[in-house]
């Protein structure tokens, strides 16, 4: 598993929580970073995921 894919996952929920919190505290620039922390994480876990598949494919 490519490292860009945990850290990836791991910014998405990063993201996630401060989204939550930002929503429950009414704090709009707190939930506009978490927006942006989770889709920062869905492209790198995107780019982790395209990473794995090149070095599969080029196993086999």
């Amino acid at each position: 598993m490519d490292k860009n894919r945990i850290i990836g996952a791991a910014k998405e929920a990063k993201g996630a929580v401060k989204t939550a919190i930002g929503r429950a505290t009414g704090d709009a620039k707190l939930q506009a970073d978490g927006q942006a922390d989770t889709l920062e994480g869905k492209v790198q876990n995107a780019v982790g995921g395209m990473n794995d598949a090149i070095r599969d494919a080029k196993h086999k």
